[in-house]
């Protein structure tokens, strides 16, 4: 078996990166439908005796075009990465979404990346996909070009869960909904945020709530408020509750921030990886007059947290 590997940019392709089954997205949530695509690509790579490849971009192409007014991210592309390798992928190729990019028509698209890049030998789409600053480049694009320059192109069709789409836009709207039931269903598994833990200003600490910060890199975040959740590091599981926002009572941050309390927890973790799992949305994100009214709430929040799990099956 190949050992997984992370291409970024052209550039840094090689020989044992070529020749592949090829499927291409921005893989948002890595979710049921992506997964079900990733399904067909690893049947067609065991078939055809390659390695299987998901090429995504960084940023986003909706990110580069919309920039903060973007939607929300469901995960960043470290966690991405580690999703697409745990549904089988051999290759993750992350092509940055440039103004250089931006301009390829879809047949340069074809001829520069897929050709000349990739050597792809086969190419797995969603019904949907569309490419080329001409939008010229659909599923019926593909099949003439891989007729032309040897490439073998089919597609997948929309993937649904009962009567819904599984889409990375629905997930963020049952997780504004804070319906974290409905997001796994659609995810495959529970919603959550991971990331190292930082040192902030030590504020928690000085009212009695110790936090662990985990900066979002993001201007958006697909959840806002205070939240039940479970936390896990090194392998251990623990509860605690959660607040995701600007912090506007101490500091007003324009990027969202993830600070997590770990009910009766005293160990430092600072500069550990830590996966917060959302259980259920407690209150929103609100601004208090003083600290002393932050920090009686923050009790409260916690006594809240702990009723919550005293009462939730495991």
């Amino acid at each position: 078996m190949s050992r997984q590997a992370f291409i970024h940019g052209l550039h840094n392709l090689r020989d044992s990166h070529r020749g592949s089954v090829l499927t291409i997205g921005s893989f948002d949530g890595v979710h049921l439908g992506h997964q079900a695509m990733l399904k067909q690509l690893r049947a067609k790579a065991k078939a055809l005796e390659v390695q299987a490849t998901a090429m995504t971009f960084e940023p986003q192409p909706h990110e580069y075009f919309s920039g903060e007014r973007a939607p929300a991210r469901l995960m960043r592309l470290r966690d991405k990465v580690t999703a697409l390798f745990d549904q089988g992928v051999d290759q993750v190729f992350c092509l940055p979404f440039n103004a250089q990019l931006r301009h390829l028509t879809a047949a340069q698209f074809v001829q520069q990346v897929l050709v000349d890049g990739l050597a792809v030998k086969y190419l797995v789409v969603g019904d949907d996909f569309r490419f080329g600053c001409d939008r010229a480049g659909d599923f019926n694009f593909l099949l003439a070009a891989g007729a032309q320059q040897g490439f073998g192109v089919c597609n997948t069709k929309t993937f649904n869960l009962g009567d819904v789409r599984v889409s990375s836009t629905r997930i963020r709207e049952v997780l504004e909904q804070a319906d974290f039931a409905q997001a796994e269903q659609l995810l495959g598994r529970p919603y959550s945020m991971a990331g190292k833990v930082v040192r902030g200003q030590q504020l928690g600490r000085t009212i009695g709530v110790p936090t662990a910060n985990v900066h979002l890199h993001r201007y958006r975040s697909p959840l806002n408020g205070v939240f039940t959740v479970r936390v896990v590091i090194d392998g251990a599981c623990y509860q605690g509750v959660a607040n995701v926002g600007v912090r506007p009572t101490v500091l007003d941050d324009a990027k969202p921030i993830l600070e997590v309390h770990l009910f009766d927890f005293s160990e430092d973790i600072y500069g550990k990886s830590i996966q917060v799992i959302f259980c259920s949305k407690l209150r929103e994100e609100q601004k208090f007059a003083s600290l002393d009214a932050l920090a009686a709430q923050l009790q409260a929040d916690i006594e809240a947290g702990k009723a919550y799990f005293r009462n939730t099956v495991n």
